[in-house]
């Protein structure tokens, strides 16, 4: 029974994780596409979606909260029975631990993004208002 719940808490984690990643698919390519070139966006993009399933699963499988299952709490004491009860428990924490997880992720990512997009766009008017100053200048 240890094994059938440590599989499907695997893949219901994976599968959230999934869901999730796709859900955000359009806002992450948008924003790769704004501040990093071209194939770079895509590569960035990749890696971010395999950091969400890794980041999803890790947050959702807790192997500590499994274990309890397999191993006595107290030395007087019999290892925890997976009641059908248990069983909801689990999947609950899964969901809500993947969920956590990948939401902790996005909000890191999305915050860099938008301090890297401040200064992009910074340097971008600085650059732009240096080249009208050097132009009004000459004709004057």
């Amino acid at each position: 029974m240890f094994i059938t719940l440590l599989v499907v808490t695997f893949l219901l984690s994976l599968g959230t994780s999934l869901a999730v990643s796709g859900l955000f698919n359009g806002s992450i390519a948008g924003i790769m596409n704004l501040i990093t070139p071209g194939t770079m966006a895509h590569s960035w993009r990749r890696y971010l979606h395999f950091a969400i399933c890794v980041v999803g699963v890790s947050g959702g499988v807790r192997i500590s909260q499994i274990e309890r299952y397999i191993t006595p709490q107290l030395r007087e004491t019999e290892a925890l029975a997976l009641t059908s009860d248990r069983w909801i428990l689990e999947v609950y924490r899964t969901l809500i631990g993947t969920l956590s997880s990948i939401a902790w992720l996005l909000l890191v990512f999305f915050v860099v993004a938008l301090v890297v997009y401040v200064i992009k766009r910074g340097l971008e008017l600085k650059a732009k208002t240096g080249r009208s100053d050097d132009t009004g200048s000459g004709e004057a």
